[in-house]
């Protein structure tokens, strides 16, 4: 890094970038790496659902007609650039909205968004599945200590201001950089990377989706930078209109005493639906399957729910949520979500078409709902995801259900049965159950084999 007088200061992102050097798998718990695997293994379905989404489409024509060095797959076939492969394969663990998602009191973040860029630089590197393990598990951990303790999303910021430190970091040990190159690796990514909240505000778009696959383009960019000697900004956390200084404000971590526990708190989502609605899904069809009413004989649905959840999809501050036309408006409404879910039993990708979302009946429902904060639920987030859903049925009679968490949630893990399943419902119109069967085993023993060899199966769906 640059140094700037006779004793080089140990800064922040130097002690971050030991942590991340000398990061290794085989120091995390047997809970913590059975964990991340699934989450491995899920990200991927999730990216293998969305080969044919419109964004994809988009980007996959960019890719073409720009081109780019041929050094790291892209799922479903082809190879590009680093960077770009980043950026493809993030966009399409990312386009469904149905990957991980990690909840802090201030922020919510996806930890699987780093790993377009990890696979990347870890098919680059010619690296082991263990090292592939281990930057995964530094990408996990970066990122959600920080949205701990550093929340930006009531300043305006996204989100994804954090993963900028997350996917370099994930990047840097994946690549095997030195500590010194790791840090400043981190210092150009944070510095580069402080996007606006307003990807998430009002009216959504295919940004919703991409913003971070863009971080991961651009800390991806960032790390091999680093890697050919190019130095960032030392203070970039505690300097003079550093991260703490012009965005977070004041926050410790000791990375010195960091571990990578942290997927163990990151959750795995049940349905196809933004991460705070899944307690009021799963109750909602819990209450539907006990009672046996019809959609239709609803008269008024009363959702009382944390703040977090009102604010970013029940409609508070990030906008009305009944006004519902596209795919990315869809699946950030509580309202949406809950009632495609009491209309069709579920919420799908397939809830999320076009078609679907403009039909007369999900269109009318929406209007029947009513959704409150509650404070007592919002003091009791994010060890706990509180619901009460009332509904109200036309001929008066009432019914209520309260909820704590769900299916995914860190109070009860997912599964490797229904991880798989999940797995399998998603990539089966895209694979061929060989290939399901070698991306199963090939996530469950990473550690024994090589990612350019992983990077072939996930580029030969069909063998």
């Amino acid at each position: 890094m640059t140094v700037h007088s006779d004793v080089i200061k140990d800064t922040e992102v130097r002690k971050l970038g030991r942590f991340v050097a000398a990061a290794k798998a085989a120091s995390m718990s047997t809970e913590a790496r059975d964990e991340l695997k699934k989450r491995i293994l899920d990200s991927i379905g999730v990216a293998i659902g969305a080969l044919e989404g419109e964004p994809i489409r988009y980007i996959r024509e960019h890719l073409e007609d720009f081109g780019g060095k041929p050094l790291s797959t892209l799922i479903g076939g082809g190879k590009t650039s680093p960077d770009r492969a980043a950026f493809y394969n993030g966009a399409l663990v990312r386009y469904l909205d149905f990957m991980d998602s990690y909840l802090a009191k201030g922020e919510t973040c996806h930890q699987s968004d780093n790993l377009g860029a990890v696979l990347a630089a870890a098919e680059y590197a010619d690296a082991s599945g263990d090292d592939f393990l281990s930057a995964m598990a530094v990408a996990y951990q970066v990122q959600g200590r920080l949205c701990d303790v550093a929340p930006v999303r009531a300043k305006g910021f996204d989100h994804t201001v954090q993963g900028a430190y997350a996917v370099a970091a994930g990047v840097s040990r994946a690549l095997g950089l030195s500590a010194e190159k790791t840090a400043n690796a981190i210092a150009i990514s944070g510095t580069g990377n402080n996007a606006l909240r307003v990807t998430r505000t009002g009216a959504l778009s295919h940004w919703k989706g991409l913003a971070y696959p863009n971080t991961a383009f651009i800390g991806t960019h960032s790390a091999f930078l680093a890697h050919r000697g190019i130095t960032g900004p030392e203070e970039v956390f505690e300097g003079n209109k550093g991260f703490k200084d012009a965005i977070a404000g004041q926050f410790e971590i000791d990375w010195d005493k960091e571990d990578l526990e942290n997927v163990t708190r990151s959750i795995i989502k049940k349905y196809n639906a933004e991460i705070h609605s899944q307690s009021s899904i799963e109750g909602a069809l819990e209450l539907q399957a006990q009672k046996g009413f019809r959609w239709d004989e609803i008269e008024k649905i009363e959702i009382d729910i944390f703040d977090v959840a009102f604010h970013i999809i029940g409609g508070g501050e990030e906008g009305d949520k009944t006004i519902i036309r596209t795919k990315e408006e869809a699946d950030h409404s509580l309202q949406y979500m809950v009632g495609v879910a009491l209309i069709d039993g579920n919420v799908l990708p397939e809830q999320y078409d076009q078609r679907r979302i403009l039909r007369d009946d999900i269109q009318g429902l929406l209007r029947r709902f009513v959704v409150r904060p509650k404070q007592a639920y919002t003091d009791r987030f994010p060890a706990e995801v509180c619901t009460t859903l009332t509904f109200t049925l036309k001929d008066g009679r009432t019914h209520t259900i309260d909820k704590t968490d769900y299916e995914g949630f860190r109070t009860r893990p997912m599964s490797w049965d229904t991880v798989i399943a999940k797995f399998n419902g998603l990539a089966t119109p895209f694979t061929s159950e060989r290939t399901r069967h070698a991306i199963i085993d090939a996530v469950k023993n990473i550690e024994q084999m090589k990612v350019r060899a992983f990077a072939d199966i996930l580029a030969n769906l069909k063998a």
